[in-house]
């Protein structure tokens, strides 16, 4: 159970497989863990991508069932995660990576490729989260009931006012196309994206497909996807021939040689 630590802060994280790191973040929106990655996501990448890369994954700082903890940082909160997933891959000795996010993940890869473009060779946005205006206090109203008050009961340094507040800072007050960036950083963003798109309440089609149109580099997989397992696993087929076809040159070639 290896954990990361920096001040206050805890991250719990697992690792699978060699190669070039495939940072994953999960789906599940606050409550996000590495459990969840088993039993409530279309495919494990722990176990689709070890075969061919460093694959990394962790609980999301505070997370309801997840064993990541550090303070609720109410002024900046997309940062304060994004600042555990880099400080993750510092721990590591990592400098460049890939990463593939689940759900709440599409937000916060915009925010790395944001914050840290040098670092990200490449993303894979996973039935993205999105604002969508029919349902502009989804994310508040779901996380309010789901997550704040299982975080309260197990932290009583944290109130339910305090939680409020984080969620009004992390959603009303961003709330527009996918929360951490405009549409004109999308535009400008060279960085190679590969979309999966969704349409639930959480994860608008409309959200994906215009993050879709507006990236330069950007790819959408087929869709609907998961309907049955021959959906799901031509995506992924589609997901490893974009991460293969990414694989910065000095890493990929060997990995060529070694097939011939």
């Amino acid at each position: 159970m290896p954990v990361y630590e920096r001040g206050n802060v805890r991250i719990h994280y697992e690792e699978a497989g060699s190669g070039f790191p495939l940072l994953i973040i999960p789906g599940g929106g606050l409550n996000s863990t590495i459990a969840g990655l088993a039993t409530s996501h279309p495919f494990n990448p722990l176990k689709e991508f070890a075969d061919q890369h460093r694959v990394i994954a962790a609980d999301l700082r505070n997370a309801n069932g997840g064993q990541s903890t550090g303070p609720l940082e109410i002024d900046r909160p997309w940062d304060a995660y994004t600042d555990d997933h880099l400080g993750l891959m510092d721990h590591l000795g990592i400098r460049e990576f890939m990463v593939l996010g689940f759900c709440i993940g599409g937000p916060f890869i915009w925010n790395l490729l944001k914050r840290a473009p040098d670092r990200i060779v490449a993303g894979v946005l996973t039935q993205p989260s999105g604002f969508r205006p029919t349902m502009p206090d989804l994310f508040y109203q779901n996380n309010i009931k789901g997550w704040g008050p299982g975080l309260c009961e197990k932290r009583p340094d944290i109130t339910m006012e305090q939680v409020s507040q984080f969620l009004h800072s992390m959603y009303t007050k961003n709330a527009d196309f996918v929360f951490t960036v405009s549409r004109d950083f999308v535009r400008q963003c060279q960085t190679p994206v590969l979309i999966l798109p969704d349409d639930v309440a959480a994860h608008p089609y409309a959200v994906a497909l215009e993050s879709a149109h507006l990236a330069p580099n950007a790819q959408v997989s087929m869709y609907p996807w998961k309907a049955n397992p021959e959906q799901i696993e031509l995506v992924l087929r589609h997901v490893r021939a974009f991460l293969k076809a990414n694989m910065p040159s000095a890493v990929a070639r060997p990995m060529a040689a070694a097939a011939q």
